[in-house]
This record gives structure tokens, C-alpha cells and sequence, in this order.
């Protein structure tokens, strides 16, 4: 049976009140903001983020609900994007649905409501994936995926929309961990170490090698193990993770029938006056006849394996 739109799918009061929901502004928290806001947890403040995420929450997830059914192309009607998009309505139907927020126990609820609703929304990315591939494989010789920008700059928007989505319900759940990670606020460590996490991503995305090949070259980090600053540690372990992973499969496939040893990743680590710089760089396969205009949810210059689609 073929898949339905979003308006044949959910009823049409709920469809209406999707899109009046997507006409409000959404209110932006930045990292600081959230820190200090944790950093002084009571039942008071849960009650106070939870009331805030009632009404927050419901305009971000129809925003993205709206683009989805819109999108240029035909991919708005591919079977997976369908899928993505009804997850989107019933948590903006489950958010609705949920009596307005008066004390303690409600919020436990309604926490306990949204932490369902992040664990729905968790294969979206592979999801979306595939859905972008059913749009290949429909498309004629002519059309270049690549050339097609509507559609990268949907994925950018909504992509950084999903993680500022989950980042505001993780940071409100994690508050109510009762053995909370010293230096740590919520999702935030206050004092992480961007050697320390290089470090624990570059282990697993080695042990993975290590797996699949048998043999992985040594990663060699510097920096200083002493340097920190607020950020989510998970955010940066799955950047760093995807990158090593990479690096290490590239080295490892030029080398792999080789007599020569492989030579090892190398990672940087360097502070500056306003801002951190990371650098990973390996002696793997070279692209000099590849030409990369421009970035693209797509692009792979390898072929697929099992390792290639790893997430955290």
C-alpha cells in the first residue's frame, strides 16, 4: 500500500492546527543560557523549563512538519520522508495533547512524555537518508543530485533544527539525573576536555577498524590534556568519531597490501584567544581527480560497507 500524505493520514482539525502552530516564532536558548539556567536546579526551575518546552516544543516539531510537506522535487512524497513527517505530527499531537503543566508531578510526566517523543525521532537521519535515495533513484540522467541546492540547504536547516530539538529535551531530562556528572549541567560539561574526548573517540572509531580490517594505524593526538571549556561532549565525540573513522579507513585501504607501515592520524588540538580549533589529518587515499564544488548530504568517494553508516 503506498504511503499517505500527512493530510490524508491525521485528521484535519490536527493538520490546521499543525500549521497555525508553524506560523508562531520560536524562541532561540543559547548554551550559556542553559548552563546558568541548570546550574541553579530546583523543582522550581524543572517546573519552569517544563512549562516552557509545553509551549517551545510544539512550534519547532510543526515547523518542520510544514517543510516536510513541501518539499521540492518529489521528495515530500517519497515513502521514508512520509515516514519522518509522521513521526513530526504525532509528537506535535502527543505535545497537544498533554494538559497544561501546574506542579511537580506534571512535569515528571511531561518529561517523561518528551523523552518518548526523542526516542521516536532517533532513526530520523538514516531515515531521511533514505529517502533522499529513493529521490535519486527516480530522477533522470540529466538531473544532477548535487545541483540540486533546495533541497542540501532543507537538510542543513533541518538537521541543525533536529539537534537544537533534542539538545532542549535532553538538557531538561538529564537535569533530573540524580547522580549528575561532576562539572557537569545537564547535557553541558563546564570544564571538558577536548584532548580527553579526542582521545575516547579515536578509541572507538579504532576499535572499529580493528574489526573490520584486522589491523588500524595508531592515532597520535596533541594538544594540551589540561585545556578546557563548556561544550556537549557528545556533540564533539561524534564530530571527532566521524572524522577519525574516516581518516582511519582511508589510510588503512592504501596501505592495507602494502609493505610499508602505515603511518599514524594525526590529531591537533589548539586553543585560541575566542575559539578552539581541531584538525585531523592522514596520509589516505588521494582525491586529486576528484573535484568537490561544493558539500553534499551524499557524497562518498568510497564504496558502502557495513562501518560506513555507524552512528552514536
Amino acid at each position: 500500500m503506498a504511503a499517505k500524505k500527512a493530510s490524508e493520514s491525521f485528521p484535519k482539525s490536527l493538520i490546521e492546527e499543525v500549521q497555525k502552530w508553524g506560523c508562531m516564532k520560536q524562541t532561540g536558548v543559547s548554551l550559556r543560557y542553559m548552563m546558568e539556567f541548570g546550574s541553579k536546579h530546583t523543582d522550581r526551575h524543572s517546573l519552569i523549563s517544563g512549562q516552557f518546552l509545553h509551549k517551545e516544543l510544539p512550534i519547532r516539531i510543526s515547523r518542520r512538519a510544514i517543510e516536510l510537506e513541501t518539499l521540492p522535487y518529489g521528495l515530500s512524497e517519497k515513502p521514508a520522508v512520509l515516514k519522518v513527517r509522521g513521526w513530526y505530527v504525532d509528537s506535535f499531537r502527543d505535545l497537544r495533547s498533554f494538559p497544561e503543566i501546574k506542579d511537580k508531578n506534571d512535569e515528571k510526566e511531561f518529561t517523561q512524555m518528551i523523552e518518548a517523543i526523542k526516542a521516536r525521532h532517533n532513526n530520523l537521519v538514516p531515515m531521511m537518508a533514505l529517502g533522499v535515495q529513493q529521490l535519486k533513484k527516480g530522477m533522470g540522467p540529466k538531473i544532477v543530485y548535487e545541483d540540486l541546492d533546495e533541497i542540501h540547504q532543507f537538510l542543513d536547516r533541518f538537521y541543525m533544527s533536529r539537534i537544537g530539538i533534542r539538545m532542549l529535551i535532553g538538557q531538561h531530562a538529564e537535569l533530573h539525573n540524580p547522580n549528575p556528572h561532576p562539572h557537569c549541567v545537564g547535557y553541558i560539561h563546564t570544564k571538558m576536555s577536548p584532548v580527553e574526548v579526542a582521545q575516547n573517540a579515536s578509541e572507538g572509531a579504532r576499535a572499529i577498524c580493528l574489526r573490520e580490517y584486522g589491523s588500524a594505524p595508531d592515532i597520535n593526538i596533541y594538544g594540551d590534556p589540561n585545556f578546557t571549556f563548556p561544550y556537549v561532549p557528545t556533540h564533539l565525540h561524534l564530530m571527532i568519531f566521524e572524522l577519525v573513522k574516516n581518516s582511519l579507513r582511508a589510510v588503512q585501504e592504501r596501505f592495507m597490501d602494502s609493505d610499508k607501515v602505515a603511518p599514524p592520524i594525526r590529531i591537533i588540538v589548539a586553543e585560541g584567544f575566542e575559539d578552539v580549533t581541531i584538525k585531523v589529518s592522514d596520509e589516505g587515499v588521494a582525491y586529486r581527480e576528484v573535484v568537490f564544488p561544493k558539500f553534499s548530504h551524499t557524497f562518498t568517494a568510497l564504496p558502502k560497507t557495513r562501518w560506513m553508516s555507524t552512528q552514536i
